[in-house]
């Protein structure tokens, strides 16, 4: 057994690096962001706290569409081609260009199906910009980060971005008077330094080069992969706006809380499946073997199920641990228990599609996840059921969707074998 696996370090020596590498600034990342979410949802009101985390979301869904998804071949020039980033970094900033009207509008509309009434316009605004341009640029510079294999600059990117979140945070806990308005401001300011930095310092030095031709050659998979993130994104995230919807901003603000208690649990599953991508980018053959398919779901849905295991009990030792406004939700955590490995293996399946190059096929089934989310969630909260119910029914919402999502998956992998065949 020992030899076994002396020979699976050596084999995977390299994979094995990268992903301690990001575990390192996935651990780091942690406790910054747990600060952060402390300072955050202790100093908010738990309705203002649903709209922050609300229009947050719908910052990330629409930052998917930011140059139409050039990131796309932006990370796979940058992965198996870096003599071509220049040329690729200058058809990305032309694609952003290009997006930034159809966001705007895209933006409006939200605004005025979601949250006309409940938010001002300016403090939309600042959280949309903030998600969409200032976030999303400091996320592509550690995508193309990782790409050149600069792993532990990407997660130190990472660490430092959010450190500069958390230092807003803490520092409009301690002197403002905790309104969503100012909130809006200091998130903004600390997104924007995000950006700068990443820009100035962690993308690669690289010469811009204007190549049309090469962008037209990938223009139908970066589309095709922008909705698809879009459409990942839109499954993953609308949920709270959903709560939002038909529950109101107090019911948001506890989801909001529960799922991004959830979302601390995953990042070592999401470092894990950048280094898994890359290595499906280069082989797809290692999904050959059922075991190996079986080995990899039973890990993350373990490591997913541990880290919310750890939370909860976490917080049922040491309930103001987090502060008081999470102390009122810490006992629901416990009810949520499968809820991370169902979306965290949602997310893998999603990654099985990209790296084998399915970004249709994949766009078909984040679309097919989106709808069943939306159905199931409306069926939960279209009732009216105490909260811990609704709340417990998660687990059996989320299921559904595992259960759909690695039907379509699995499918989709198996037919396209057998036509190569």
């Amino acid at each position: 057994m020992i030899a076994r696996l002396k020979d699976f370090a050596r084999a995977n020596s390299g994979s094995i690096r990268a992903y301690l590498s990001m575990v390192g600034g996935s651990a780091g990342r942690l406790v910054i962001s747990l600060v952060y979410f402390i300072a955050i949802a202790n100093t908010l009101s738990i309705s203002e706290f649903g709209l922050f985390a609300t229009a947050s979301a719908c910052g990330i869904m629409l930052s998917r569409l930011l140059a139409f998804g050039f990131v796309s071949p932006l990370y796979r020039i940058a992965t198996v081609k870096t003599r071509l980033l220049g040329a690729y970094t200058a058809g990305f900033l032309a694609g952003m260009v290009l997006s930034a009207p159809v966001i705007a509008l895209a933006a409006w509309a939200v605004f005025a199906l979601v949250f006309a009434g409940q938010m001002d316009v300016i403090t939309y605004s600042k959280i949309i910009l903030a998600e969409v341009l200032c976030w999303r640029l400091m996320e592509i510079a550690v995508i193309v980060s990782y790409g050149v294999n600069r792993f532990a600059a990407g997660s130190m990117l990472v660490v430092i971005a959010t450190s500069f979140k958390t230092v807003a945070a803490v520092l409009f806990a301690r002197f403002t008077d905790g309104s969503l308005e100012v909130w809006a401001t200091y998130y903004i300011l600390a997104n924007d330094l995000a950006a700068i930095i990443a820009v100035a310092f962690f993308y690669p030095k690289i010469k811009l080069r204007w190549k049309p031709a090469l962008y037209l050659r990938r223009w139908a998979d970066a589309v095709s992969v922008a909705g698809a993130e879009m459409l990942f994104y839109v499954q993953s995230e609308l949920d709270k706006v959903l709560v939002l919807s038909l529950g109101g901003p107090a019911a948001a603000g506890i989801y909001a809380m529960i799922m991004r208690l959830v979302d601390l649990t995953a990042l070592p599953v999401r470092a894990f499946l950048t280094v898994l991508t890359q290595r499906l980018m280069r082989s797809a053959r290692m999904l050959d073997d059922l075991k190996t398919r079986l080995l990899l779901e039973g890990a993350v849905a373990a490591v997913s199920t541990a880290g919310l295991l750890a939370m909860a009990g976490f917080l049922w030792i040491f309930p103001t641990a987090l502060g008081k406004n999470v102390s009122e939700v810490a006992p629901l955590l416990i009810l949520v228990v499968l809820v991370p490995a169902f979306r965290n293996l949602v997310e893998y399946h999603s990654e099985l599609l990209y790296a084998t190059g399915r970004t249709f096929i994949r766009m078909l089934v984040l679309a097919s996840l989106a709808a069943a989310k939306a159905l199931l969630l409306a069926s939960l909260l279209g009732v009216e059921l105490e909260t811990p119910v609704w709340v417990g029914l998660l687990n059996a919402a989320f299921l559904v969707l595992y259960l759909q999502s690695a039907l379509l998956t699995y499918r989709a992998l198996r037919s396209v074998k057998r036509r190569a065949i």
